[in-house]
């Protein structure tokens, strides 16, 4: 289990890589399982001069929701919580959900409602109406979220603890690395032992290093998201280039929260071609999500981009060396590239959406920059 000292340990990278300030007004939000730690990072808020509000619910609280409350509420922005992320200076949530697997048991319907509600949320959070607000969202292991993924418990703790505590220095020796390789790159080939081929055009956009804190630097550009644990370099390819296969061992399904695997993703001119999209387990769900925010973006944005390619990212965090279904740690595994589709904005890129899922390959990546030759990782290593 995770110690005290390690809970003040992961509150203080918390409150340090969202980096936050006096009299700044911080929202803390999580389940009631991580109580102890959501206090903890409001006490070090308190510290620094700032004013933290927390926000817990329970899995049960959550279960009812989406069992007893109609569709057409659960639709409507809640105008005071709307409110209080406007004037918020950050947002700060930790694991949500205690056992995963209740979010498998949400009406899919009512899930697609509360994501259209959200909408207005998320375009104040990721910058879309305005300069957007400072995130960081954390995980946190536990034995019912160790049984969803199929490992044992020590497994994710080591994943998620362990790679919370890789000291930021660490990182920025990988990141820094392969940004540089990237810097003046134009379209990379990517291919994988696992059949990933594919081609994106990533010249011009900005390259973002994801070290775990959010910087003066990164608040200049508009890099105001923070995972933790960090540690990859991600950019916003152009959105309508592209073609390709992407495999994808595991995922989650961004909609019902169900366990995805063996998805082989076919994209041409940046966009996927659903009809030629597939997965082994639930591959049906992932099709039928991603229509459905299609739907959602449709009636919310001037143009319909869910499907097309939003960011390309490469995992390099020490400590993740494998990838279990839980994205937030899979897509820092050292050795895979991941594609995700739909939003961007916020990454550098031009696109609005619902939806950013990711996909992440096989850890024996190889990234070719196909105008030089240059080989940047081979089968997995940084060359």
């Amino acid at each position: 289990m995770v110690t005290k000292d390690e809970i003040a340990k992961c509150a203080e990278a918390i409150v340090n890589g969202t980096s936050i300030k006096k009299e700044e007004a911080v929202i803390i939000r999580g389940g009631v399982h991580v109580q102890e730690l959501l206090e903890e990072i409001g006490i070090l808020c308190y510290k620094r001069g700032a004013h933290p509000l927390i926000i817990s619910l329970s899995d049960e609280y959550s279960a009812r929701v989406y069992e007893e409350v109609p569709t057409e509420i659960l639709e409507v922005t809640p105008k005071h919580y709307l409110a209080a992320v406007k004037e918020a200076d950050a947002y700060i949530v930790v694991e949500p959900f205690k056992d995963p697997r209740v979010q498998t048991r949400f009406p899919r319907e009512k899930v697609a409602a509360k994501t259209k509600a959200n909408v207005p949320i998320r375009k104040l959070l990721h910058g879309e109406e305005g300069p957007g607000k400072k995130w960081t969202y954390a995980g946190w292991p536990t034995h019912e979220a160790a049984e969803f993924y199929g490992v044992e418990y020590e497994v994710l703790e080591r994943l998620i603890i362990g790679g919370i505590a890789v000291p930021t220095s660490i990182l920025k020796g990988y990141i820094s690395r392969l940004a540089e390789k990237l810097r003046e790159a134009d379209i990379l080939h990517v291919t994988d032992e696992k059949g990933t081929d594919f081609i994106c055009k990533i010249k011009g956009r900005r390259i973002n290093e994801d070290d775990g804190v959010i910087d003066e630097y990164d608040i200049k550009v508009g890099d105001t998201g923070n995972n933790l644990p960090a540690g990859e370099v991600f950019i916003a390819p152009h959105e309508t280039f592209g073609e390709g296969i992407l495999f994808c061992p595991v995922t989650i399904d961004r909609l019902t929260n169900k366990i995805i695997r063996d998805a082989t993703l076919k994209f041409k001119d940046g966009r996927l071609i659903l009809n030629e999209c597939s997965a082994r387990v639930n591959g049906e769900e992932m099709i039928d999500s991603f229509r459905r925010c299609i739907e959602i973006d449709r009636a919310n944005e001037r143009e319909v981009r869910t499907t097309n390619i939003a960011e390309l990212g490469i995992g390099c965090n020490p400590a993740i060396n494998r990838a279990i279904g839980y994205i937030l740690t899979d897509e820092k595994l050292g050795g895979s590239v991941h594609l995700a589709f739909g939003s961007n904005l916020s990454y550098g890129g031009t696109s609005k959406s619902c939806m950013h899922w990711d996909f992440v390959t096989d850890s024996s990546a190889t990234i070719e920059i196909a105008d030089t030759g240059e080989v940047i990782m081979k089968k997995g290593k940084i060359q």
